[in-house]
């Protein structure tokens, strides 16, 4: 599946072993080990100056004391809970590396993050984006991608990610790559497979070019794989405010719920490997229901 190249800077720190950390995380997306990255050179850095030379010379004392570095240095709680996850991983391996004996990120302890909900697109939100538009190719274009992101809750790369071959029109079913390169099969609402076809029938010729990857269902201006980039100035172009594609995702999640859905097989669709990930989506319908409740209960 097509991504981009992923380039680890660990500012040689041959000592702690971070290159051939990253070279086993093959199922981690670019974000994930870019994340990596600069978490755990960071700690290298902070660690090596409190005099630890190396893995084996950190303690749990060290580790917690970090973590409370980083709270004077005024880092968001989200950011030092996915620190600390990193930590907790890198040391884990060391020990499966049979460097280490004993895992000092065992019973450490990092505030969890900040439990913000997420964003979900009011009616007047969707209408706007899903309004009618012209037979244009860039329109037509546009209009697949939003249906698709809304209509199956689709993850953005995983949309930029489509070949016809994933696409199952007649079923209304694509097939996605998701996280760790685990795939499955989500339904395709009606709108979105309407969209998807008149685009492939109409529209994407005339974006492609002879360079064009043949395997791309979506393409850009250039005639390149649609970007992340792209979809997001898609998204600007017909919203009544900035909307980042997540929020397609989040807003499907949310209305899956409130129609009734089963939980998991929410979770099933969105390809959350936890069920704990998915659940924040309950917090989202019951947050409506109070809404409605104050707004129409006499006693409320």
């Amino acid at each position: 599946m097509p991504g981009r190249r992923w380039v680890p800077r660990y500012r040689g720190r041959v000592e702690w072993s971070l290159h051939e950390f990253d070279r086993q995380l093959t199922a981690a997306s670019a974000a994930t080990r870019s994340a990596y990255a600069s978490d755990l050179a960071a700690f290298a850095e902070w660690a090596e100056r409190a005099g630890a030379a190396g893995p084996e010379a950190v303690t749990r004392v060290m580790l917690r004391r970090y973590l409370a570095y980083l709270s004077t240095r005024r880092f968001a709680r989200r950011s030092i809970a996915r620190k600390a996850a990193a930590l907790r991983r890198y040391f884990r391996w060391q020990v499966k590396q049979g460097v280490l004996t004993v895992d000092p990120t065992r019973a450490l302890s990092a505030p969890k993050g900040e439990g913000r909900l997420p964003r979900v697109l009011s009616r007047a939100d969707m209408d706007a984006l899903l309004a009618p538009v012209p037979g244009a190719p860039g329109e037509l274009r546009d209009r697949a991608v939003i249906e698709l992101l809304y209509g199956s809750g689709l993850r953005v790369s995983e949309l930029c990610g489509l070949a016809p071959a994933d696409l199952d029109l007649p079923r209304g079913v694509v097939t996605v790559w998701g996280k760790g390169s685990k795939q499955r099969q989500v339904p395709m609402s009606a709108p979105s497979v309407e969209a998807v076809r008149r685009w492939l029938a109409d529209g994407r010729d005339a974006f492609a070019g002879d360079e064009s990857p043949p395997d791309a269902v979506f393409l850009n201006a250039r005639g390149r794989r649609l970007g992340t980039r792209d979809v997001r100035r898609i998204l600007d172009r017909h919203s009544a405010a900035p909307t980042h594609p997540h929020a397609l995702r989040h807003t499907f999640a949310t209305h899956l719920l409130d129609g009734g859905a089963d939980l998991r097989a929410v979770q099933e669709m969105l390809g959350h490997a936890s069920l704990q990930t998915t659940q924040v989506y309950t917090h989202v319908s019951k947050e409506r229901l109070l809404q409605v409740y104050e707004r129409s209960h006499p006693r409320a």
